[in-house]
């Protein structure tokens, strides 16, 4: 039969002691490594967003970025970009009703979706989007009730 020391014993303990500890600190690093890579993919999300953000306001006239009112003509070509913009916009509302992006980044997309919407420009195309789109953007529209839209009348037509 083999003799085993206590020192045997206490070295083994010890042993096993210092390996769980190492284990514990893997399954750590692990773990941070993990919401690292979590919050790299977020960030890199929702940097495309802001992207599709950059890219929808530069088909956008200045005037309507500079909080001027544009001119029907202009109004009305530009309607398909406003369209997208709100899209977006609702996009990124329901993104953070998921919780898909950071409260801190959400927080500066409201305050932007609702600094453009006070620009003419913008809510007349979202009054007229808004009445025209039934059942769409439904997260917008609770974060910017649009405005009442009244159709466009045509001009009467004079008597011969």
């Amino acid at each position: 039969m083999i003799q085993v020391s206590k020192e045997m014993v206490d070295l083994a303990t010890t042993v096993g002691g210092f390996s769980s500890g190492l284990a514990v600190l893997g399954a750590l690093a692990a773990i941070w490594q993990l919401q690292l890579l979590k919050q790299q993919s977020r960030t890199a999300f929702e940097d495309n967003l802001v992207g599709e953000y950059r890219r929808i306001v530069a088909d956008l006239p200045l005037a309507a970025l500079l909080g001027e009112v544009l001119p029907e003509d202009q109004a009305e070509k530009a309607l398909p970009v406003f369209y997208r913009y709100f899209d977006l916009c609702n996009q990124q509302a329901f993104l953070h009703l998921d919780g898909r992006v950071a409260t801190a980044t959400w927080e500066q997309w409201k305050d932007g979706i609702q600094s453009n919407m006070r620009r003419p420009a913008f809510a007349d195309a979202w009054a007229e989007i808004a009445a025209r789109a039934n059942g769409d953007f439904d997260e917008l529209r609770a974060l910017c009730p649009p405005p009442a839209f009244a159709p466009k009348q045509p001009a009467p037509q004079e008597a011969a």
